[in-house]
């Protein structure tokens, strides 16, 4: 395998991990052959404001930021003394901290669809909460959903209504290894956008869905009326509509992306940027939703520690003061106007889609079997200058007009060199092995 001397000492490390962690990443999305192995970096050592630095030494501006995770930056100084000040005083205590109460009070203030609050420490756990509250309140099984929601063995148990042998599963590229068998049919997907799939399915499981599970936007506005027809046929059928917002939440509306459609849920998951890069997730909805839950047995330790609850606190606040809805929008629309000019200058078949929070580069190809080549072949161009970027760009507010451009201008050189490959070959150009999706969403 190739290995770029810019890279070595990432690469060594990321062996080593080959001996001692299964996977070699906790994270799908961290393993070296989701950018371009050999030629990205895979170990940071630092990383503050829009930039990180690998243990080779390298400086890049982060596009990714911890698959959205992080959203006034890295290392953001307010959080960050805010978090050392609670530590000082106690990062868990033997009773409760009253910063639950006050966060929750916060969410609720901010947040359509939240009335009560539940805490947790990221995203999987918050949708497996939700999933438990949803059942619990309804004395329902099973669950529609569509989009990504985690690891858990609910939504996994989706994939053993595929033939393992074709490989063709709900969600290609995950196998059900180690759910339960018996958990089989109690997960069934729909189709983002497609109503008549949605009642199809209500009427095959009459009386027997607990909840619709979804992601409600990532790239693209959903269908007009789509998300309100999704709520009252769920509601008319006795069952919880649940908002997927760990991905989409907080950078366009601070209630999400709800407050942004004017749909409103009965339950939402939350995590991500809700704490800029520690670990908190949050379950909220109403309280005809959630009370119940009182008498369940949903509990852990860690799940109200005080570092989780002064970051999201913070970070909140901050997102508040910080005017973050126009921020956003401004950072996003010269982000997503400068990459249209470096396509554009190089005359490259490409289009730039999305929104300001999550722009896109969509190239246009002769043969689809050649994306993920072209995909790597950006991904590795842009890492060696500097650009550390799947091919979306997700700003923080840490992002400036120096970092716009100067990515921009990475850009316009990596789309000259696509267009080189395109004309002698795709793999005289590509160093690293096409970047395999780890798996696929239902929502776009």
């Amino acid at each position: 395998m190739f290995i770029d001397d810019r890279v070595r000492n990432s690469m060594d490390l990321y062996k080593r991990a080959g001996e001692l962690i299964p996977g070699k990443t906790q994270l799908v999305s961290r393993r070296a052959s989701q950018f371009a192995e050999g030629v990205s970096p895979v170990y940071a050592k630092h990383a503050i404001g829009s930039r990180f630095f690998d243990v080779d030494d390298n400086e890049y501006i982060d596009w990714n930021n911890c698959v959205s995770a992080i959203i006034l930056g890295h290392a953001d100084p307010v959080v960050t003394q805010a978090v050392k000040t609670q530590i000082d005083k106690g990062s868990l205590f033997t009773v409760n901290s009253p910063l639950e109460i006050e966060l929750a009070e916060l969410l609720v203030e901010q947040i359509p669809s939240a009335e009560m609050v539940r805490y947790c420490k990221g995203g999987g756990e918050a949708c497996a909460i939700a999933v438990k509250i949803a059942r619990g309140t309804t004395g329902r099984d099973k669950i529609l959903f569509c989009g990504y929601h985690g690891w858990h063995d609910w939504y996994q148990s989706v994939n053993y209504l595929a033939d393992p042998k074709t490989g063709e599963f709900p969600i290609i590229g995950i196998e059900p290894i180690g759910v339960p068998k018996v958990l089989a049919g109690t997960a069934l997907p729909f189709e983002y956008g497609d109503i008549a799939n949605l009642e199809e399915l209500f009427n095959q499981n009459k009386g027997e869905i607990a909840a619709v599970m979804m992601e409600p936007l990532r790239s693209e506005m959903p269908p007009d009326g789509y998300l309100e027809q999704v709520k009252d046929i769920a509601n008319a059928n006795g069952a919880l509509l649940i908002f997927d917002e760990v991905s989409s939440g907080w950078r366009t509306r601070i209630g999400g992306i709800q407050e942004y459609v004017g749909v409103t849920p009965d339950m939402s998951v939350f995590a991500k940027a809700i704490s800029n890069g520690f670990p908190m997730g949050v379950v909220v909805g109403s309280k005809e939703s959630m009370e119940l839950a009182d008498r369940m047995f949903i509990s852990s330790s860690y799940w109200s520690d005080n570092v989780g609850l002064v970051a999201s606190l913070t970070t909140i606040q901050q997102l508040l003061l910080r005017d973050s809805v126009t921020q956003f929008e401004e950072i996003g629309s010269k982000m997503r106007s400068a990459m249209k000019e470096a396509v554009n200058s190089v005359g490259l078949p490409a289009e730039v889609r999305g929104w300001h929070f999550r722009c896109t580069v969509e190239f246009s190809l002769p043969d689809e079997s050649l994306r993920q080549g072209v995909n790597t072949l950006f991904i590795q161009e842009m890492a060696r200058q500097g650009i550390h970027t799947l091919n979306s760009f997700m700003p923080t507010l840490s992002h400036t007009d120096k970092d716009i451009q100067q990515t921009a201008e990475a850009a316009e050189k990596a789309f000259t060199v696509i267009m080189r490959a395109m004309e002698e070959g795709i793999d005289k150009f590509l160093d690293a092995d096409p970047r395999r999706e780890p798996f696929r969403r239902f929502v776009t």
